[in-house]
């Protein structure tokens, strides 16, 4: 840890506090959505959810909270909890784990959160699970990374996770194409690449499946190096796990090198951008597939057209609209749910155990139903979607089925 975020030690951290009350309303005088309620703006004594982001370093991870922000925003113009608006505090950990540390320390101890919502960050989870199950705090994290965000009593993100993303990428081409030598291309953080790079291999190994990892710095990337690399084991697909701005040019050094026909060439929900289809242009038309951990950006289902009416409504001018910022919305109704739900004071403690004995959660967005939970680990998300290049645009081309990796089996029962 120490080689990898050394290049980014110097980035401090920043808040950002989400307005209490919004000063834009829902577009063309339209009714809000279900999830925003129905009352005047809320004035009452705020509530306070934290969030922490990876926004500034490699990359701005961030999309998550910036939607649920839009939604808590929403809700405040519509009544609030009771009256009671959603003061919904963000920090930004840089990607730097003692950044982490201090963002959490500050959230929930000096600010007094009554629970965590859309956290989207490659190192908080492994930093602070000890210090949320300490101090009484569920997380919903919008987006989950690193193995620790799986692995932890009071955290249950609103995805599948890149380890079963990626599996269902592979799970799809074995099924569907034969491959069975596959390399996994991702970065090499701790608990994160070689992680769910593991998960191929656990997956595949009564199959008759291969996997070969190409792990690499994030910091120094070299495309064309990665390319030959993974080409050098001549498998049957590919599978780029990477952020999409990691991504694009690995794709464009793969067409330098003319490599379209010599493997699958794959993702996981990372590489499911609206920019990508783009940015890797004409030559991947039809040749690249993404599994989707959620439903299609423009699917007409409630809940999809909710978060796109209220990031029309709440959001900030820039506000990606991915799969990403579809958990932030997910997450933000999840923890409004069990706010409304909670008969008495809202406190973390009335919180965290609403979020235990909370009702599933279902959603045109999910393959199937969503809760927090018992127990001492939580991954709910398990199926999604497969999404293909067509005509510079994504379409979905195979839809829901279950990424069946071994490591869920204690879950599954």
């Amino acid at each position: 840890m120490k080689i990898y975020f050394a290049t980014f030690a110097l980035i401090a951290p920043i808040a950002v506090v989400a307005a209490m009350v919004p000063t834009v309303g829902l577009a063309d005088g339209h009714a809000a959505p279900a999830v925003c309620g129905t009352g005047e703006a809320a004035t009452g004594e705020p509530i306070r959810i934290g969030a922490i982001v990876g926004q500034t370093g490699p990359a701005d991870f961030s999309s998550a909270a910036k939607s649920a922000a839009a939604v808590f925003a929403c809700v405040n113009a519509n009544g609030g909890i009771d009256g009671r608006p959603i003061e919904y505090l963000i920090e930004d950990d840089a990607w730097n784990p003692e950044n982490a540390a201090n963002a959490a320390a500050k959230l929930v101890t000096d600010q007094g959160v009554v629970a965590m919502a859309g956290s989207t960050s490659f190192v908080e989870c492994g930093t602070n699970a000890g210090f949320y199950k300490d101090n009484g705090v569920g997380v919903i994290a919008g987006v989950g990374v690193p193995r620790e965000c799986f692995f932890s009593e009071n955290i249950a993100p609103m995805n599948m996770g890149p380890r079963l993303s990626t599996l269902g990428a592979a799970i799809d081409a074995y099924e569907n194409n034969g491959a069975r030598s596959f390399v996994c291309m991702a970065p090499n953080i701790p608990n994160v690449g070689g992680w769910f790079c593991e998960g191929l291999a656990a997956w595949g190994a009564d199959k008759g499946v291969t996997v070969a990892n190409v792990l690499h710095d994030p910091a120094t990337l070299d495309p064309t190096s990665l390319v030959l690399q993974a080409m050098s084991s001549d498998p049957d697909a590919i599978l780029v796990a990477e952020p999409a701005p990691a991504a694009i040019p690995i794709f464009n050094a793969a067409e330098d090198q003319d490599l379209l026909d010599e493997a699958l060439w794959l993702g996981p929900t990372s590489i499911y951008d609206t920019a990508f289809p783009d940015a890797v242009g004409d030559y991947w038309d039809g040749a690249v597939r993404a599994h989707i951990e959620f439903n299609a950006l423009d699917s007409d289902g409630e809940d999809n057209q909710a978060w796109l009416s209220i990031m029309e409504s709440h959001g900030q001018s820039g506000d990606p609209l991915d799969s990403f910022s579809q958990a932030g919305y997910l997450s933000a109704k999840a923890i409004l749910g069990v706010l409304r739900d909670i008969d008495g004071d809202i406190t973390r403690d009335a919180v965290l155990a609403g979020l235990k004995s909370m009702t599933p959660m279902q959603s045109d967005l999910l393959c199937g139903e969503w809760a927090f939970g018992e127990g001492a680990r939580h991954n709910a998300n398990q199926s999604g979607r497969i999404a293909t290049v067509k005509d510079g645009a994504w379409e979905v081309t195979r839809e829901c089925f279950r990424s069946d990796d071994p490591e869920l089996a204690d879950i599954a029962q």
